[in-house]
């Protein structure tokens, strides 16, 4: 019997969806038909998420993931409905061709398609009036939240000060005397950087858990919520995007109490303006600049990687204490900073004692749990053994389930292994010539600093300051 997998989805709307359980009775009934068994360790379920994009589908990346090994469980992925698998056609195409590479196929329960050509035009058009049908929606979703904001009615989580009850803002009676206190101490005199220190050293939150920045104080003052207002940017993105005064932002008399009063708001609106009038001539015009350690340096405290500071002798600094988040500074002149990395670098070389970083989860490949995999295959040996008991098999059948269960365990012992310890697979005298290329490379004048910069990130996962104790520790790939 063939082995098979199972990929459920249910979208936010639910709306002419079978459950998931429905889906998977759906796809085993199916699978039963076509002498294909589906277990359990290959069902793979996202639930709420669209299918106009994979990034935040997890199971789906995980299963794709599966799918690509070189020994794959299984070659064939049902699915409800196509729609089920994507509704962007171009998402579609690349990863079903991604899989056939490897001769896994993706089959529609309820969507036959025959063989051949025709069947690739059928399964195309099919795909084509999935992404028609998500276009229309987001349109008429779209024009829904338009007028909704045109009734001043709220269109998204209530911000800093307000909560939610019964589809209202209400004022936070511990969360509105702080917007009281922002407004008041920028209408004063007080800079961004300066409020944010404050707040985060009173304990204040964001609704997410972090401490205040810069960032949020800014987007704060310019919020007309606080005046009892709705804001609704029509492109999805104008406001998000901090561009105020964008043609697609929609502003209307909203239902709710207003926590600052027309004087104060319109006060501290002059000084936003009067301030960025001011400093324009500071903001950046051009690209950003390379620099050799660009985005590797991270501060030891918040964790925050160091940005390049403005000022007369080229320097980094923290970005979070750059926002008023963190509280400890980390400027670190970058020509200092250069020296002692090149200087570190040749003595790991030297010594073969390299630093490494530890293996982080990828989302797009979520890791894999591997004792569990390997616990189910033991499991299908003793379904296999059960089977040939039972005379549901025969000693031939029995011997070649086996042998096949079996060499998948150790695959899956193979990689769990490289995966916990990949170290253990490295030539450090192999590694230490290749550290000494690269240095060799920064050390040429001729070599721009981008270049630099990328091929230091072919070897270093990143670089932690420790200001107190001036030191500089270096995590390579493994």
């Amino acid at each position: 019997m063939k082995i098979a997998a199972a990929y459920i989805r249910v979208s936010d709307e639910r709306q002419d969806e079978y459950s998931p359980d429905s889906q998977l009775k759906l796809i085993r009934d199916f699978a039963k038909k076509n002498n294909t068994y589906v277990p359990d360790e290959y069902v793979f379920f996202d639930d709420g998420i669209s299918a106009k994009s994979s990034k935040k589908r997890i199971e789906f990346n995980r299963m794709i993931a599966m799918a690509k090994e070189k020994d794959t469980p299984f070659k064939t992925i049902y699915v409800w409905k196509f729609s089920r698998f994507a509704r962007n056609q171009e998402e579609s195409i690349v990863f079903k061709s991604l899989l056939r590479k490897n001769h896994v196929d993706v089959v529609s329960i309820s969507e036959p398609v025959v063989d051949g050509v025709f069947g690739s035009l059928i399964e195309r058009i099919i795909e084509w009036m999935d992404e028609y049908y998500l276009i229309r929606l987001s349109g008429e979703v779209k024009r829904g939240m338009t007028e909704k904001a045109g009734r001043g009615e709220p269109m998204c989580h209530p911000a800093l000060g307000y909560k939610l009850i019964d589809k209202q803002y209400y004022p936070d009676e511990s969360e509105a005397p702080i917007i009281r206190q922002i407004f008041n101490d920028y209408a004063n005199g007080k800079g961004l950087r300066e409020i944010a220190t404050q707040l985060g050293n009173q304990g204040v939150r964001t609704h997410r858990g972090n401490p205040p920045d810069n960032r949020l104080i800014d987007y704060i003052l310019h919020n007309p919520v606080y005046i009892g207002k709705i804001r609704w940017s029509t492109d999805g993105k104008a406001a998000s995007k901090r561009d105020y005064d964008n043609e697609n932002i929609l502003i209307t008399d909203g239902s709710h109490e207003p926590l600052i009063d027309m004087d104060l708001w319109n006060k501290v609106q002059e000084r936003l303006k009067m301030q960025k009038n001011m400093y324009s001539n500071r903001q950046r015009k051009d690209q950003p600049v390379d620099w050799m350690l660009k985005g590797l340096v991270r501060c030891s405290c918040c964790g925050a990687t160091l940005i390049r500071s403005q000022t007369a002798c080229p320097s980094m600094q923290c970005h979070n204490y750059a926002r008023g988040s963190c509280k400890t500074s980390h400027s670190l002149s970058i020509k200092k900073a250069n020296k002692a990395v090149i200087t570190a670098l040749e003595q790991a070389a030297e010594n073969m004692q390299f630093n490494f970083a530890p293996k982080i989860d990828n989302k797009k490949e979520p890791q894999i749990d591997y004792d569990s995999l390997i616990a189910k295959e033991n499991e299908k040996l003793n379904r296999c053994k059960e089977a040939y008991r039972n005379g549901v098999d025969s000693l031939d059948e029995y011997a070649k389930n086996k042998k096949d269960i079996l060499d998948n365990i150790e695959y899956l012992r193979n990689k769990k292994d490289t995966e916990i310890n990949p170290t253990n697979q490295i030539d450090r005298s192999a590694y230490a010539n290749r550290v000494m290329n690269i240095v060799r490379l920064i050390n040429d004048p001729t070599i721009s600093e981008k270049a630099k910069n990328e091929a230091l990130r072919t070897i270093i996962s990143h670089i932690v300051y420790d200001k107190a104790n001036s030191k500089l520790a270096i995590y390579f790939y493994a």
